[in-house]
């Protein structure tokens, strides 16, 4: 009777732990559809490649580079993403026109650190998270796009909008939430094999976006991610329901919902495009809001009064940042 009573509390016990979810701060040797995520992660933590080092790599050097005052690119590899009908018709000299679902396959060709370009730098900075991903990691993408190498090409000013009604944006301060981690199934069990499959993966979807009036409209439909500082968003407001997690490590992947669609969101479009890159091949179904709030709250007056200092907040365009005269070659 007592050894009865032993075996059905081991099998109770060992029935436990093999029909009990993984957590993301789990240490158990997972086997379910979530192991993925925890050999990728662990795996990323490993090569210290967390989300930081890709918005910033070990050396210091950020996903994004401005235009240089003289306009000379001459040491870089161009990788300039765009359709090639507008590529044929102007294009920075000396860049290779390379379809989005080819980056990977191009940037082996690369002599110099790539640069990435796209129409307004968003696509682009999406490109540049999975090449550095990928191995690339001095790989950076054009602030801007050509929207800021030549104002000919200028598609910000057009989607530079207010439209933030009292319905759908506030200051009220959210907390985050508390979700399992992301689950998918992948032949692999080795974690730079994984990497691997999910940034090819990521780079056939494509670049994932939402637009601004969608999440407005119906920002109930989205787990929204906004990445400012914590005055910034407290001092702009923000879309409904909009949580700010800061750091935005693999550590606090956990207040984001692995269901739900993740919108992140920023000043430009830019940075948010980086991190739903990342958080796509970490296997969220995520999004980049279009514009970031250059596209919603483009006239806020915290713009003008919310940097350090009491001085005007950067990236805002039609005011410290505006385009470029540099000139293009055509075919």
């Amino acid at each position: 009777m007592k050894k009865y009573l032993i075996y059905s509390i081991l099998f109770a016990f060992v029935a436990t732990i093999s029909f009990t979810g993984c957590k993301y701060d789990d240490t158990c040797d997972c086997t379910g559809s979530s192991a993925a995520y925890k050999t990728l992660t662990t795996h990323l933590k490993s090569i210290d490649m967390d989300l930081n080092h890709v918005i910033k790599n070990a050396n210091g050097q950020k996903f994004v580079m401005g235009a240089p005052a003289d306009g000379d690119l001459s040491g870089k590899w161009i990788l300039d993403i765009r359709k090639a009908s507008d590529f044929g018709t102007a294009h920075i000299a000396g860049a290779h026109n390379v379809a989005f679902t080819d980056i990977l396959t191009a940037a082996t060709g690369a002599d110099k650190p790539i640069l990435v370009v796209c129409y307004t730098g968003q696509t682009a900075c999406y490109a540049t998270s999975l090449l550095r991903l990928y191995g690339f990691e001095d790989t950076q993408a054009l602030k801007w796009g050509m929207s800021g190498w030549n104002t000919t090409f200028d598609k910000w000013t057009a989607n530079c909008k207010d439209l933030t009604t009292s319905s759908n944006w506030n200051s009220t301060v959210n907390a985050s939430g508390s979700f399992s981690a992301p689950t998918w199934t992948s032949s692999t069990t080795d974690g730079a094999s994984l990497l691997k499959e999910r940034v090819e993966a990521v780079v056939k979807a494509g670049f994932k976006t939402v637009s601004n009036a969608d999440v407005l409209a119906s920002p109930d439909n989205y787990y929204v991610n906004n990445f400012f500082s914590d005055p910034h968003y407290k001092g702009f407001g923000h879309v409904n329901g909009a949580v700010r997690e800061s750091p935005l490590l693999i550590d606090n992947f956990g207040s984001l919902d692995n269901e739900g669609k993740v919108v992140t969101y920023c000043y430009t479009g830019q940075t948010s495009a980086v991190i739903t890159a990342y958080l796509n091949v970490c296997g969220f179904d995520a999004y980049s809001l279009t514009f970031g709030i250059n596209g919603m709250s483009h006239s806020n007056p915290f713009w003008a009064t919310g940097g350090t200092d009491g001085k005007p907040i950067t990236n805002h365009w039609g005011h410290d940042s505006n385009p470029k005269d540099f000139p293009t070659e055509s075919n």
